[in-house]
């Protein structure tokens, strides 16, 4: 059976672009080149401040990504307090994890602790439109 080269190329277009690895589209992790541009959106942005070696915050990001699912109106992302420790000391976080809804560049909510599901879900129903 002769192919066509045209739809030969699609076909392998279309093979590399199922085989190349898929990015978290859930999650943003956040460092100081993109904190500012990701929490200025419009939509409500809910940033999880956490640390490799927290053990809460470990046991908190299955959660956060499976609720990252059930909110496709809010962004969710994650910023490393020890590698950014600039900009958790400007939104004062001093216990870890905490959880800071973002709006339009401003604080509009925030949790400490491991709040489990029940916490990001209220945060999050409480913001989405």
């Amino acid at each position: 059976m002769s192919e066509d080269p045209e739809i030969a190329r699609i076909m392998q277009r279309k093979m590399k672009e199922m085989l190349k690895p898929k990015a978290n589209l859930g999650i943003t992790d956040l460092n100081d080149s993109n904190f500012e541009q990701i929490i200025s959106s419009e939509s409500p942005t809910l940033v999880d401040f956490w640390a490799e070696w927290c053990g809460p915050c470990k046991s908190m990001y299955p959660i956060f990504e499976s609720l990252s699912k059930k909110y496709p109106g809010i962004r969710f992302a994650r910023l490393n307090v020890d590698q950014n420790q600039n900009i958790a000391a400007r939104f004062a976080v001093q216990s870890i994890p905490t959880f800071i809804m973002f709006k339009s560049n401003k604080v509009v909510d925030k949790m400490m602790g491991a709040v489990g599901a029940p916490g990001i879900h209220m945060i999050c129903k409480k913001h989405s439109s």
